[in-house]
């Protein structure tokens, strides 16, 4: 299926699931901000890191994580790592 044909949601796990380190470095820095004291932070400031960090380490030119997957990283992480909840405000998904 082409890429254009998918939902938001559907292309984020497409997205997540070709790119895991990107998963697990959101997962390193969120734990790093929850071990430094912090209660809330914003996800859209930890893919700005991760995007710097994947710049400087890979050839890779095309690599793009899209702003739309912020929301949807910010809902995995706290569901699956309960310590974070709360760490992201998160807003009704207007699309799916």
């Amino acid at each position: 299926m082409e890429q254009t044909n998918l939902s938001i949601q559907e292309r984020f796990e497409r997205f997540d699931e070709e790119n895991p380190e990107v998963y697990r470095e959101i997962c390193g820095l969120a734990d790093a901000l929850l071990r430094s004291g912090r209660r809330h932070y914003s996800m859209d400031a930890i893919l700005h890191v991760v995007r710097y960090h994947r710049h400087i380490r890979t050839t890779d030119k095309d690599f793009v994580i899209n702003n739309n997957y912020s929301s949807r990283y910010a809902r995995k992480i706290m569901k699956e790592h309960p310590e974070l909840e709360g760490l992201f405000q998160l807003r009704e998904l207007k699309s799916a």
